[in-house]
């Protein structure tokens, strides 16, 4: 991003005060979010947890939660901005909540179907009750509540569907951490043609075998009739990271299912003989859970 541009421009213009997070008002957001370009690492750490916390409490995001969102991207956009790829993980948390890999491929029309029934001002009333801790004495408001966290999980997805660019431009990112969470990242926001263009540009070298892997498992979810992302995986079968070539193959078997060539369907059998195991960063599941997973699938399991 242009050194001039100050991640947190706008920051003050957000009504905070008439806002709610999981613990009442949010207006104790913006100290949190500028606690983040702290130069003292603790502090950066208590502000990423106090905003975990009050903007998507155990998997639940609120009113306040979508407007955090565009701030997060601009800080981990940001090389001045310490623990970038700690930034990220709290971007997803917030724009996704509590989702795993198994939610994959991601529908958010059918995921966020309650919200249609709920206006903003019905979602800000039931807000405002919750804060008050009075919810249960009023029974109409409360039959809204269930669908109105459903609305605040679709407005935080909408907001961090809004930062693909910059996703994909994270992909280059020398830390590893980051670039994998981008790559992450990007399997829940259906991805357009510049996205597969930088999954795909990922090298395959030890340097970057992390990120790689993270990104063929995004490609693994990926529009299933494309030939040229078929093509990349497979000619990554013979790539000397081990957990790029495993991490390829599960891709092919969850695109390919029992089409699945000999050579990838070996890779898997090779690593589950061996008992090989890493981290793809930015997905839950080890890539040991993968390769069961996709044997599993194939009737191998």
């Amino acid at each position: 991003m242009p050194a001039s541009t100050d991640p947190l421009a706008g920051l003050d213009r957000v009504p905070w005060g008439s806002l709610h997070h999981a613990y009442g008002p949010a207006d104790d957001v913006p100290g949190q979010v500028r606690a983040l370009r702290s130069t003292h690492a603790p502090t950066r750490r208590r502000a990423l947890s106090e905003l975990a916390g009050a903007v998507c409490h155990q998997g639940t995001r609120w009113e306040a939660s979508r407007h955090v969102v565009p701030f997060l991207a601009a800080l981990a956009d940001d090389p001045a901005t310490g623990d970038r790829a700690a930034v990220v993980g709290l971007l997803r948390a917030v724009a996704l909540g509590g989702r795993r890999d198994d939610a994959l491929p991601f529908d958010p029309r059918r995921a966020f179907a309650a919200a249609d029934g709920v206006t903003a001002d019905q979602a800000a009333l039931v807000a405002r009750h919750l804060a008050a801790g009075d919810l249960c004495e009023h029974d109409g408001v409360a039959g809204l509540a269930d669908d109105a966290a459903v609305r605040w999980a679709a407005d935080a997805f909408h907001a961090g569907a809004r930062h693909t660019d910059r996703y994909i431009r994270w992909l280059a990112e020398p830390d590893p951490q980051l670039a994998g969470y981008a790559a992450e990242l990007l399997a829940w926001f259906g991805p357009d043609e510049a996205a597969l263009a930088g999954l795909v540009a990922v090298p395959a070298d030890e340097a970057h075998a992390a990120v790689r892997a993270s990104a063929n498992l995004t490609l693994g979810h990926c529009p299933v009739d494309s030939a040229r992302i078929d093509a990349h995986l497979g000619g990554l079968l013979a790539a000397d990271p081990a957990v790029v070539r495993v991490t390829a193959a599960v891709a092919l078997a969850r695109r390919l299912g029992d089409r699945l060539p000999d050579r990838a369907l070996d890779v898997l059998a090779e690593a589950r003989g061996a008992g090989f195991d890493a981290e793809a960063p930015g997905w839950d599941r080890s890539v040991r859970g993968f390769v069961a997973l996709a044997l599993h699938r194939l009737g191998l399991g």
